[in-house]
């Protein structure tokens, strides 16, 4: 701690001039993050877009019933296992390894490394699904416990997740690409690799499932189909870029074993997250059947903003901060924190209102037809209602985690995800006895809002003074443009009732006009009081786009 505040007394940096609400960083990290996450946005944009045209496809086959409980619920645990070797521990883990690594041995070295990682990691999951597949009736039972009262339920589940247990392996494997692919600036193919996933899924349930006995299975091949194209995809690219896949058994690397310290806490902290997700599934199956639905409905619109700019906003810093902590570039460390939290302010905080606004509009255009009814409109629209407001605490948490593990410190997190978890199963038994389903995604905020919070303060305390007044003072700014925001919406959507069936036309131009009008004054409202941070980030996107028209 005292080497971190040593050295950024020995090089002081101004924030805005003047003590402005302005955030500093050098320049060409700057452009890097936001190139990087305009890449990650738009191609985690085409994803999730093909996720929702998914999402409308399964609702409309399927509904809001027994089968899709057991589905949602059976891909809960390779999904949780994904998390635990994927996206959590093992990119957070190799990432700052990996570039450390580049950074000081060189290019040989580190395909080495990348060689050895893709051997262990060859062999563990192939363990790890194998061990999946046989323990499945314990593990679906563990889960979905309260699916006991209803006849046949708990063993559709095990069948569902029998078969999509080998999703694990692959996308596992595809994260391990994609933090090398990211690490040498391709960022592209890694962030549009799940619209293969979608696209497996919506062709299963469209052409599979009306030929099979028990349809929900359809859905369930769909998965493990996407993954296999997501792993194969990788890997022609991963080969241009100079690295290969050949086995290499030497475990004892020094770098290898870095990694493995880094991500054994990291796999904790990851599994007590998803821990949450998954003690809010297994309370939810002691519901009125549906309400595992309605809540993964929810949050499936409420990840739409978070995968599509904070997760590749966390993807696209992560690098960055690395090298600059490789480097002992604490000032520049922090600058990229500081900026990255004020991209999260400012776009999170709208699409929090947005999603409160327009959350029975979105499922009333998209969701009601066929088997979703206007019922499960209003109770998937009540779910997202209560997620929405934790979006800024997650998006903060997505920023801070990983300048924790860019530090090579991923026992923080855990410690605090810990805490975490108590704090949302207290909150979720509490409030499910008054408020459903709808308690239990209050429930997930409200533990949201504990996690971020804890791990800014301790971060802060870790680096030094983070200049969190100059983020209060930009959230006081964005006020008046988040009212009249509201207000914009409000008076276009109120113009037709959500829950009644009507013109497909007329509601996609009414929630295609509250949007982009919403988006507008909100836009104005930044410009008009000050919030400069804006005017960088257009000033940025704008000279990019001319130097990609001249290029």
């Amino acid at each position: 701690m005292s080497k971190y505040r040593g050295l950024m007394k020995n090089n002081p940096r101004k924030y805005g001039s003047e003590g402005e609400n302005s955030v500093s960083v050098d320049s060409q990290e700057k452009k890097q993050i936001t190139r990087a996450t305009g890449v990650l946005t738009a191609a985690t944009m085409t994803s999730r877009v093909a996720g929702l045209v998914r999402d409308m496809v399964v609702a409309a086959v399927f509904g809001a019933s027994m089968v899709t409980d057991a589905f949602f619920v059976a891909f809960t645990i390779p999904n949780l296992l994904r998390r635990f070797f994927a996206e959590g521990s093992l990119t957070a883990a190799f990432v700052p390894t990996f570039t450390d690594v580049l950074h000081h041995e060189g290019t040989e070295e580190a395909r080495q490394v990348v060689r050895i990682c893709w051997t262990l990691l060859l062999l563990v999951l192939a363990g790890v699904t194998m061990i999946g597949i046989l323990s499945s009736p314990w593990l679906v039972k563990a889960i979905g416990y309260g699916f006991s009262g209803s006849v046949g339920k708990l063993a559709l589940t095990d069948l569902l997740n029998r078969l999509m247990f080998p999703y694990i392996f692959f996308v596992s494997l595809v994260a391990l690409f994609a933090g090398v692919l990211n690490v040498s600036g391709h960022f592209l193919l890694p962030a549009i690799s799940p619209v293969m996933l979608n696209l497996a899924m919506i062709g299963s349930a469209i052409v599979l499932a009306p030929r099979m006995e028990q349809p929900i299975v359809a859905l369930a091949c769909g998965v493990l189909v996407g993954g296999a194209i997501q792993f194969a995809m990788q890997i022609p690219v991963l080969y241009r870029y100079g690295y290969d896949l050949r086995l290499d058994f030497n475990f004892r690397h020094s770098a290898v074993a870095r990694i493995i310290r880094l991500m054994l806490p990291g796999i904790l902290g990851v599994a007590i997250y998803q821990i949450n997700v998954v003690v809010t599934r297994l309370l939810a199956s002691f519901l009125q059947e549906g309400s595992v639905s309605w809540l993964y409905y929810g949050q499936r619109l409420f990840e739409f903003p978070q995968g599509v700019f904070v997760v590749s906003l966390a993807q696209a810093v992560l690098p960055t901060m690395s090298r600059q902590a490789a480097a002992d570039d604490m000032e520049g460390f922090r600058d990229s924190l500081r900026f990255a939290l004020v991209l999260i302010l400012l776009v999170t905080i709208p699409a929090s209102l947005g999603l409160v606004l327009c959350n029975q509009a979105v499922y009333s255009l998209f969701f009601m037809r066929g088997n979703f009814s206007s019922f499960d409109v209003s109770q998937a629209a009540l779910a997202l209602s209560w997620y929405a407001p934790g979006l800024l605490f997650v998006g903060i948490s997505r920023v801070v985690v990983p300048s924790f593990y860019a530090m090579k410190d991923t026992r923080t997190p855990v410690l605090v995800s810990f805490w975490t978890l108590l704090v949302n199963v207290v909150a979720g038994l509490l409030l499910m006895q008054y408020m459903g389903h709808a308690g239990l995604a209050l429930a997930l905020t409200i533990a949201s809002v504990f996690n971020a919070v804890v791990l800014t303060l301790l971060l802060s305390r870790r680096l030094g003074d983070l200049n969190l007044s100059a983020l209060f003072r930009i959230t006081l700014r964005m006020i008046p443009g988040l009212c009249f925001m509201a207000i914009v919406v409000v008076l276009i959507l109120g113009q037709v009732d959500w829950l009644l069936p009507g013109s497909f036309g007329l509601r996609f131009v009414l929630l295609g006009s509250a949007v982009l009008c919403g988006c507008l004054v909100y836009a104005a409202g930044l410009w008009i009081f000050g919030v400069k941070e804006i005017q960088q980030v257009w000033t940025m996107f704008t000279s990019r786009l001319i130097s990609f028209r001249k290029g």
